[in-house]
């Protein structure tokens, strides 16, 4: 399986967007400051993901949520956990 997944980050209040095929160990990697991209965005949450069978579909999924009509799609899917972060875009 292969795995697509959003983070919401306290430091920045921020939504980041990851790919992986092992999301457990993905998301420990987040967690215990191993990651670059997310290390300095502070303590990270994980508030969604999806899984695929197929590699490309979730890379695909991935590369979408990045696009700001993707990062609209998940403030309207994740409408109620967001209102009080008053995410920035």
């Amino acid at each position: 399986m292969f795995y697509v997944y959003i983070l919401h980050c306290k430091k920045t209040n921020k939504l980041y967007a990851g790919f992986s095929n092992n999301l457990k160990k993905r998301i420990n990697q987040h967690l215990k400051k191993e990651v670059y991209t997310t290390k300095r965005l502070g303590d990270c949450k994980l508030i969604f993901y999806e899984a695929f069978e197929n590699k490309k579909d979730a890379q695909r999924r991935e590369k979408y949520f990045k696009t700001n009509k993707g990062k609209r799609a998940l403030k309207l899917m994740l409408k109620e956990f967001l209102r009080p972060h008053r995410l920035v875009a």
